[in-house]
């Protein structure tokens, strides 16, 4: 039975909510847990769709969406007694950019390891539409717990589009780095002044100094827009 035939039924069973931490880009590892049913029958930890969540005390709240058209922005609250969250958030700058991942489903659903006499409707595919998040930012941290607030990634509150600024004669990217790529020997102060002393070479930013370093007539890397007649 589909999923959303079976959460109108009378009694839909067990709802299992879990979690998944990516800490994969601050160079830490996936962590998977759940915050626990009502069901005597599940286990500790529970296997779904062929992985591991360990049972952690958690509070998870603000996942509605409001009529107002606002995104939301959840809170996860984890227990610190073990200091096991505080120990993670030292580690990895608070875990702030870290992806979170929510997923539920019925717990007549969880694969059949987690039953001793098999589960005959085990089905990975039955589940609710995976949520998505980024942790936005710690909000409190203390002997008893540790909550974060978690973002959309459509929630773009505060950006600015474009995102490049549209300047005429000031190159953004980093000298010697991503985007410019120069690599070649000293080539002039931050005023143009040729210079052959590595501490003094530092590129103005304009594309005069671009092409004292790339050539006159050379393809120049130059990040500003020389085209445009004014900042906007």
């Amino acid at each position: 039975m589909l999923i959303e035939g079976a959460v109108q039924e009378l009694s839909p069973g067990a709802t299992i909510e879990l979690f998944i931490v990516d800490l994969t880009k601050l160079g830490g590892e996936v962590i998977r847990f759940h915050s626990g049913t009502t069901d005597k029958e599940i286990p500790t930890s529970v296997m779904w769709q062929g992985q591991y969540y360990e049972r952690f005390p958690i509070q998870a709240s603000g996942f509605e969406y409001k009529a107002s058209g606002t995104l939301p922005r959840p809170t996860l609250v984890l227990s610190n007694v073990l200091y096991v969250p505080s120990a993670i958030a030292r580690m990895y700058g608070d875990i702030v950019g870290a992806t979170v991942i929510r997923k539920k489903t019925l717990a007549r659903f969880l694969d059949a390891i987690n039953f001793p006499a098999g589960n005959p409707s085990a089905d990975p595919n039955e589940g609710f539409i995976d949520e998505v998040y980024f942790v936005n930012c710690k909000t409190r941290e203390d002997f008893e717990v540790i909550e974060w607030e978690l973002a959309s990634p459509f929630d773009v509150e505060g950006a600015q589009l474009p995102r490049r600024v549209v300047v005429r004669n000031a190159c953004p990217w980093r000298y010697r780095g991503d985007g410019c790529g120069y690599g070649g020997p000293p080539v002039a102060d931050v005023n143009d002044i040729p210079t052959a002393d590595p501490a003094r070479d530092v590129c103005g930013k304009r594309l005069s100094s671009c092409k004292l370093r790339f050539g006159t007539y050379g393809w120049l890397p130059f990040g500003a827009f020389p085209g445009a007649s004014q900042y906007r």
